[in-house]
Protein backbone atom coordinates (compact mmCIF):
# COMPACT_ATOMS: atom_id res chain seq x y z
CA UNK A 1 0.00 0.00 0.00
CA UNK A 2 1.34 3.34 -0.96
CA UNK A 3 0.73 6.08 1.75
CA UNK A 4 1.09 9.81 1.44
CA UNK A 5 1.13 11.95 4.37
CA UNK A 6 -0.05 15.71 4.02
CA UNK A 7 1.37 17.82 6.04
CA UNK A 8 2.05 21.78 7.30
CA UNK A 9 5.97 21.72 7.33
CA UNK A 10 8.33 24.48 7.34
CA UNK A 11 11.69 25.17 5.46
CA UNK A 12 13.96 23.69 8.19
CA UNK A 13 12.06 20.65 8.57
CA UNK A 14 11.66 20.31 4.24
CA UNK A 15 15.27 20.75 3.76
CA UNK A 16 16.25 18.52 6.57
CA UNK A 17 13.65 15.90 4.38
CA UNK A 18 15.59 16.73 1.53
CA UNK A 19 19.23 16.43 2.63
CA UNK A 20 18.32 12.97 4.22
CA UNK A 21 16.62 11.80 1.26
CA UNK A 22 20.31 12.56 -1.23
CA UNK A 23 21.84 10.42 1.95
CA UNK A 24 19.76 7.70 0.54
CA UNK A 25 17.49 7.45 3.78
CA UNK A 26 13.88 6.74 2.38
CA UNK A 27 11.38 9.25 3.84
CA UNK A 28 8.32 8.45 2.33
CA UNK A 29 5.56 10.03 0.22
CA UNK A 30 4.87 13.73 1.23
CA UNK A 31 2.31 16.27 0.34
CA UNK A 32 4.05 19.66 2.25
CA UNK A 33 1.97 23.40 2.74
CA UNK A 34 3.82 25.98 4.03
CA UNK A 35 1.05 26.97 6.52
CA UNK A 36 -2.19 25.78 7.94
CA UNK A 37 -4.10 28.28 6.14
CA UNK A 38 -2.41 27.20 2.37
CA UNK A 39 -3.93 23.68 3.42
CA UNK A 40 -7.13 24.82 3.88
CA UNK A 41 -7.14 27.06 0.91
CA UNK A 42 -6.09 24.44 -1.19
CA UNK A 43 -7.70 21.69 0.77
CA UNK A 44 -11.63 22.93 0.62
CA UNK A 45 -14.29 20.16 1.32
CA UNK A 46 -15.32 19.79 -2.69
CA UNK A 47 -11.40 19.29 -2.76
CA UNK A 48 -10.88 16.33 -0.15
CA UNK A 49 -13.99 14.81 -1.55
CA UNK A 50 -12.13 14.32 -4.98
CA UNK A 51 -9.13 13.27 -3.16
CA UNK A 52 -11.48 10.42 -1.75
CA UNK A 53 -12.92 9.77 -4.64
CA UNK A 54 -9.60 8.89 -6.30
CA UNK A 55 -7.32 7.34 -3.61
CA UNK A 56 -6.59 3.94 -4.65
CA UNK A 57 -8.93 4.23 -7.89
CA UNK A 58 -6.27 4.56 -10.45
CA UNK A 59 -6.92 6.99 -13.46
CA UNK A 60 -10.32 8.73 -13.81
CA UNK A 61 -12.19 10.78 -16.20
CA UNK A 62 -13.48 14.28 -14.88
CA UNK A 63 -17.29 13.20 -16.04
CA UNK A 64 -16.68 9.99 -13.48
CA UNK A 65 -14.87 11.80 -11.01
CA UNK A 66 -18.01 14.31 -11.16
CA UNK A 67 -20.52 11.17 -10.99
CA UNK A 68 -18.66 9.76 -7.88
CA UNK A 69 -18.52 13.24 -5.67
CA UNK A 70 -22.36 14.13 -6.76
CA UNK A 71 -21.24 17.30 -8.02
CA UNK A 72 -21.34 18.56 -11.91
CA UNK A 73 -18.31 18.71 -14.09
CA UNK A 74 -17.47 22.32 -14.06
CA UNK A 75 -16.94 22.29 -10.99
CA UNK A 76 -15.35 19.62 -10.46
CA UNK A 77 -13.08 19.98 -13.52
CA UNK A 78 -11.99 23.72 -11.97
CA UNK A 79 -10.93 22.07 -8.53
CA UNK A 80 -9.29 19.65 -10.60
CA UNK A 81 -7.18 21.93 -12.53
CA UNK A 82 -6.06 23.61 -9.49
CA UNK A 83 -5.39 20.27 -7.36
CA UNK A 84 -3.06 19.42 -10.66
CA UNK A 85 -1.57 23.24 -10.81
CA UNK A 86 -0.49 22.88 -6.84
CA UNK A 87 0.67 18.86 -7.51
CA UNK A 88 -1.51 17.37 -5.27
CA UNK A 89 -3.04 15.16 -8.24
CA UNK A 90 -1.84 14.32 -11.76
CA UNK A 91 -3.23 14.28 -15.27
CA UNK A 92 -2.38 11.13 -17.62
CA UNK A 93 -1.60 11.91 -21.10
CA UNK A 94 -5.37 10.97 -22.01
CA UNK A 95 -6.39 13.25 -20.02
CA UNK A 96 -7.91 11.35 -16.77
CA UNK A 97 -6.65 12.55 -12.91
CA UNK A 98 -4.72 10.40 -10.91
CA UNK A 99 -4.04 10.24 -7.38
CA UNK A 100 -1.42 7.81 -7.17
CA UNK A 101 -1.76 6.90 -3.72
CA UNK A 102 -3.90 4.42 -1.72
CA UNK A 103 -4.14 5.96 1.96
CA UNK A 104 -3.59 9.60 2.76
CA UNK A 105 -2.28 10.33 6.56
CA UNK A 106 -2.94 14.01 7.54
CA UNK A 107 -0.24 15.44 9.79
CA UNK A 108 -0.25 18.70 11.81
CA UNK A 109 0.00 20.30 15.02
CA UNK A 110 -1.60 23.57 16.36
CA UNK A 111 0.56 25.64 18.90
CA UNK A 112 -0.41 28.26 21.49
CA UNK A 113 0.84 31.42 20.00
Amino acid sequence: MTTVTIEVAGPERTKARMQAAFRGEPQGSFITFPSHEDLWNTLNANRWAILKALTGAGPVGVRELARRVGRDVKGVHTDAQALAACGVIDKTVDGKLLFPYDAVRVEFMLQAA
